[in-house]
């Protein structure tokens, strides 16, 4: 595959023909996560905290998958822009490797961590069996899913992202249509609660990694992926692992920051557990299309920022904060304005309800600044700067907001637990935009 597009397509078309696959695709991943947590939310408010309190393990698995592909994307981009095909190719069999690795390490994880884990959130007895009923299935059997994002990564820093589109949508349609059939018992399957939704989940994972395979095999994307590549090449790992452990680490800090305002959260009442899980579901729904616009950014800045193209890498970064940031404005609008009518869809009673519409309302007045550090962590990302996309990422979910939520609650009650995410999205924002430019004496910073 000829790869001179990126430095010669127009910006803007280049960026929306890469962009919009895969916000197209991050859209559907959304949505069935969405539409897992409906499901389940018919079974009961208990069923729906254990999905919750589940969350930060099976979020963990694909912050490490997502992590180091992000690692594989941002080193294939940089050695294709400086014209080296063989280094290429080494990282992609290196990141297939890798990723095998990660799941045999997930299968161990997902036996001996899970129940120690879970007891931490909850002492309900119902509430624990369901939640350990999940949470082995998803951690245990996640080599579909890890298997699959390596795959889609090395897709994607050749451009292949319609590719990735339909592959993503596929896996996505499948536990969709699994849901219903494996938590309710339909056409003669058993009724299996929460542990109908773990399998439709890793079913459809596994469904991806296999048309990942079938597809790579039939047609040429300009990487190869073969075992005499597989070389101990520390160059290649410590690159990938350069960006992709930051960029886990950014990925995993919901699961922390869940698992520590959890524990706030429940000195007030678990209402505002199954409140924050039902908003991190929603909230996917903003920001999975918004990292459309930065899986798209990522071989562009990366590809470019190999040729020394910088004035091509500034306009990209324009381009990107514009788009993600109208994507995060209709998010700001419509959790303004019509909260309850999203929170209802999940079967929330009269409590819930009241709870939701307010955390809404309150956490959505960061959604529109939150767009700085999301483009500008991308970017890091994809020029192999990952302390500083860890560092953007550190101040947005861990550093700000959780000291400002475990303060403010002891004035304000759980309201002080909304208003730490807007704080701590303005203050990464500040200093994502000085961190930016400095680097190369803000050759490629946009403003």
């Amino acid at each position: 595959m000829d790869n001179e597009f990126m430095k010669t397509k127009p910006i803007f078309s280049l960026l929306m023909s890469m962009s919009i696959p895969m916000m197209l695709s991050m859209l559907m991943q959304a949505l069935y996560n969405i539409v897992d947590s409906i499901y389940v939310s018919y079974l009961g408010t208990d069923a729906l905290t254990a999905v919750s309190i589940a969350f930060p393990l099976q979020n963990m698995v694909a912050s490490v998958a997502v992590g180091v592909g992000v690692g594989i994307t941002s080193t294939i981009s940089i050695y294709l822009g400086s014209k080296k095909q063989e280094e290429a190719n080494t990282a992609a069999t290196i990141g297939i490797a890798l990723s095998i690795l990660h799941c045999i390490l997930f299968i161990l994880i997902g036996i001996f961590v899970t129940k120690p884990f879970l007891r931490l959130f909850t002492t309900d007895p119902s509430i624990l069996k369901q939640a350990c009923d999940y949470t082995y299935i998803v951690v245990c059997l996640s080599f579909g899913t890890i298997i699959q994002i390596a795959m889609e990564k090395i897709f994607q820093a050749v451009g292949a992202m319609k590719t990735t589109m339909f592959l993503l949508a596929t896996g996505c349609i499948i536990n969709i249509i699994l849901d219903p059939i494996l938590i309710f018992g339909y056409f003669g399957f058993p009724a299996m609660g929460v542990r109908g939704a773990a399998i439709a989940t890793v079913t459809g994972q596994i469904c991806g990694f296999i048309l990942y395979i079938i597809v790579y095999l039939k047609k040429s994307f300009g990487i190869t992926i073969h075992s005499k590549y597989l070389i101990f090449d520390k160059s290649v790992i410590r690159q990938i692992y350069s960006v992709g452990i930051p960029s886990s680490l950014m990925m995993m800090l919901p699961s922390i920051l869940i698992s520590i305002l959890n524990r706030i959260l429940a000195r007030f009442s678990d209402l505002y557990i199954a409140v924050l899980g039902v908003y991190f579901k929603l909230q996917t729904f903003i920001y999975m299309p918004a990292n459309g616009i930065v899986q798209g950014m990522r071989p562009i800045v990366g590809y470019n920022y190999g040729a020394k193209d910088y004035d091509r890498m500034k306009k990209t970064i324009q381009y990107s904060l514009l788009s993600a940031g109208m994507i995060m404005l209709f998010g700001t609008i419509v959790s303004l304005l019509i909260p309850a009518q999203i929170f209802s869809l999940f079967k929330a009673d009269e409590n819930l309800l009241l709870a939701g519409t307010t955390a809404l309302r309150i956490i959505s007045l960061g959604f529109l600044i939150s767009t700085i550090g999301i483009i500008y962590s991308g970017t890091f990302e994809s020029i192999g700067k990952g302390r500083e996309s860890l560092i953007i990422s550190l101040l947005r979910q861990f550093i700000i907001t959780i000291p400002a939520s475990f303060i403010l609650s002891h004035f304000l009650g759980v309201i002080g637990v909304w208003i730490a995410f807007p704080i701590g999205e303005l203050c990464a924002s500040i200093v994502a935009y000085f961190l930016l430019k400095k680097q190369e004496n803000g050759a490629f910073s946009p403003f």
